[in-house]
């Protein structure tokens, strides 16, 4: 899956730590998530969402 994260991130001037912090999560995780190595769970994709404050489609486009 493709996702727009890292360009939301940089846009905000948060390192990857910095992102993990406000998600809970390490930050290898916000790294594998931008990656397309880790497809977040359901809850996970909504917290990015709110903390975007974006729909999740507008954050995570699915692959063909």
């Amino acid at each position: 899956m493709n996702n727009r994260l890292r360009e939301l991130r940089t846009m905000r001037g948060w390192s990857q730590a910095d992102l993990g912090e406000q998600l809970d999560v390490s930050r290898q995780t916000v790294n594998a998530v931008e990656t397309g190595k880790y497809d977040p769970s359901l809850p996970l994709a909504f917290k990015i969402a709110r903390l975007f404050d974006l729909p999740i489609e507008a954050i995570f486009i699915p692959g063909e």
